[in-house]
């Protein structure tokens, strides 16, 4: 992640007005008032997927208040929601208050004034989303803010989950894999809080749906790798390989007959795209080993050789 801000390379007696300088008074446009101003630390580092910003965050603990003269000043129109790491904060907004920790997020709206009473050290992750883009996931484009969501379980822990996994994969992906993966997590954060206000699933099916989801993507960034396993794949999503086996019953294939398949259709795109690369080129890019492996495969679910396809292509 692009580092915006760290107090790490600053002398600790100023570390605290570099801070209010470089973030309070131009990155977020708020005021702040620190605990401990004299023993101050922090940082922010961000990605960007598609209109959707991801922001890895530590502040020291403070009380951040955005007004109208702030709200004024701002250039976008966008919702903030929090999953803390650990550390403790108080959303203050619409007149009500709502406890954000390592066990519950909390969403808000950047241009409404609130308040944020940071309670110790904060460590978290913080969703810039539009709020045009994510208001058509509403019935009546109608988002609940001030609102809370349960990242201990069901819905809310997935979402949690592949915050943590962008983070991690976000700065080996080009531009076009990210915004892909910012309209699904728009999706997958609507979702959760269309059920039952975030705080459990609306089924165990969805659950499973939308867990299988996260898993494929996660395999799909990672699926040059002739060496990716079962137990990698689960290991790395914090999940049993039975769990695994159990989730791709959904796609009527199991598991490792799906990444097969899908690196199959993901060959056959770029053969068709004719970017210059050759066949075998691509095959291994996908994450095959073998030519001869490919191109049998290939021709067993498509009929038709891969160099087929490319002089089809060269001809069209």
């Amino acid at each position: 992640m692009d580092v915006v801000f760290s107090t790490k390379e600053i002398v600790r007696a100023k570390r605290y007005n570099a801070w209010r300088d470089a973030i309070c008074d131009s990155y977020v446009h708020v005021d702040v008032d620190a605990t401990r101003p004299d023993d101050y630390r922090g940082f922010i580092r961000e990605e960007h997927f598609g209109g959707v910003v991801l922001t890895d965050i530590l502040i020291s603990e403070q009380r951040i208040k955005r007004n109208s003269q702030h709200i004024s000043r701002l250039d976008k129109d966008c919702y903030y929601l929090q999953f803390l790491h650990h550390g403790s904060v108080n959303v203050l907004q619409r007149g009500e208050t709502h406890v954000s920790n390592a066990a519950r997020g909390a969403i808000f709206y950047a241009t409404e004034p609130y308040e944020l009473e940071c309670v110790g050290e904060v460590r978290s992750f913080y969703l810039e989303i539009p709020r045009e883009d994510f208001a058509q996931r509403f019935p009546g484009q109608q988002v609940p803010v001030s609102a809370t969501i349960n990242s201990t379980q069901g819905m809310g822990r997935i979402a949690t989950e592949f915050c943590t996994m962008l983070a991690t994969e976000g700065p080996r992906l080009d531009d076009d894999d990210r915004a892909y993966l910012g309209d699904q997590l728009l999706d997958l954060l609507a979702f959760t809080l269309l059920s039952s206000d975030g705080d459990v699933p609306g089924s165990d099916g969805s659950v499973q749906r939308a867990r299988l989801r996260s898993i494929q993507q996660w395999i799909e960034t990672h699926i040059g790798n002739p060496s990716l396993s079962l137990e990698k794949i689960a290991g790395a999503n914090g999940i049993s390989l039975r769990y695994l086996h159990l989730l791709f019953r959904q796609c009527e294939m199991s598991a490792s007959e799906w990444i097969w398949d899908r690196r199959l259709q993901l060959c056959y795109d770029d053969i068709a795209k004719g970017d210059g690369r050759s066949i075998t080129t691509i095959a291994y890019d996908r994450g095959f080993n073998s030519s001869a492996h490919f191109s049998t495969l290939f021709r067993r679910k498509y009929d038709l050789a891969p160099r087929d396809l490319a002089r089809a292509q060269q001809r069209s």
